[in-house]
């Protein structure tokens, strides 16, 4: 524990120095069973926040399967259901009438709803994985990802302008989402050291560049069945029009255990 402790104390100055971005903690408990040689599964519980921590952001739980083909190449697939806390704020537009009658700005915040509401994504993935430069592994995974956002009726929004609920029920439709997500990542595996650091870096690709993350982090081999993780990562948001998301700065937490 002591050195994830001193890993966290290391990168929460660099969270805090962006105070325009967000940040949010990240829990993960993971249990993964070898089948055989080739195959494994996994299944994976998750709990975010954001808004400085003060918000919940996601609950979250996951069931993969992985298969190496080869000594250097494995295909994995997965299934997440994630449970959202969503704020959906819509903006004035200048031909509406209280923009018209004066009473607010083209581009002032409107209505707000916020509700918790489900998604449903699923995933396949490549990952070549090899040892280069001695104790040095690389690794790049391509994964395509499909996420489903079913429709979801709220029975009032908040108004800015009155101050008040509206009243009035508003239904945001279903949407899918296809996305390529494209991850490089190195790490220092040395044979007999119990810690693992590592970096990587993440392209989210729906038809443009719509988001990249860099993580740094460390993996801490507490036996040959326990194991404990610590990352933190920064998510710079480029084109992404769908949840509306902030730059973020996040700090993760993980255990995992294999039988």
């Amino acid at each position: 524990m002591k050195k994830v402790f001193v890993f966290l104390m290391m990168v929460l100055p660099l969270a805090a120095q962006a105070q325009k971005d967000d940040f949010g903690l990240d829990f993960s408990l993971e249990a993964q069973k070898k089948l055989s040689k080739e195959f494994s599964l996994s299944l994976e519980g998750e709990y975010r926040t954001r808004d400085n921590t003060k918000t919940s952001d996601r609950w979250a739980v996951g069931l993969g399967i992985d298969y190496k083909l080869t000594k250097w190449l494995k295909a994995s697939a997965g299934y997440n259901f994630l449970y959202d806390n969503n704020e959906k704020i819509s903006y004035y537009e200048a031909t509406d009438d209280a923009v018209i009658d004066g009473d607010a700005n083209a581009g002032d915040p409107k209505k707000c709803a916020q509700y918790w509401a489900p998604r449903h994504r699923f995933n396949v993935s490549l990952t070549f994985d090899k040892k280069l430069f001695g104790d040095f592994r690389f690794s790049l995974r391509e994964r395509w990802q499909y996420t489903y956002r079913p429709s979801h009726t709220v029975s009032e929004r908040w108004s800015y302008l009155d101050n008040a609920y509206d009243g009035k029920e508003k239904t945001y439709n279903g949407k899918g989402k296809n996305v390529l997500r494209s991850r490089l990542q190195i790490e220092y595996d040395k044979k007999g050291l119990a810690v693992t650091p590592y970096a990587n870096v993440e392209l989210f690709n729906a038809w443009s560049l719509q988001k990249v993350r860099y993580t740094a982090g460390v993996d801490w081999k507490l036996s040959k069945q326990h194991s404990l993780g610590a990352f933190y990562r920064y998510q710079n948001v480029r084109n992404d029009d769908d949840d509306n998301e902030p730059n973020t700065h996040l700090i993760g937490v993980g255990y995992k255990f294999k039988f």
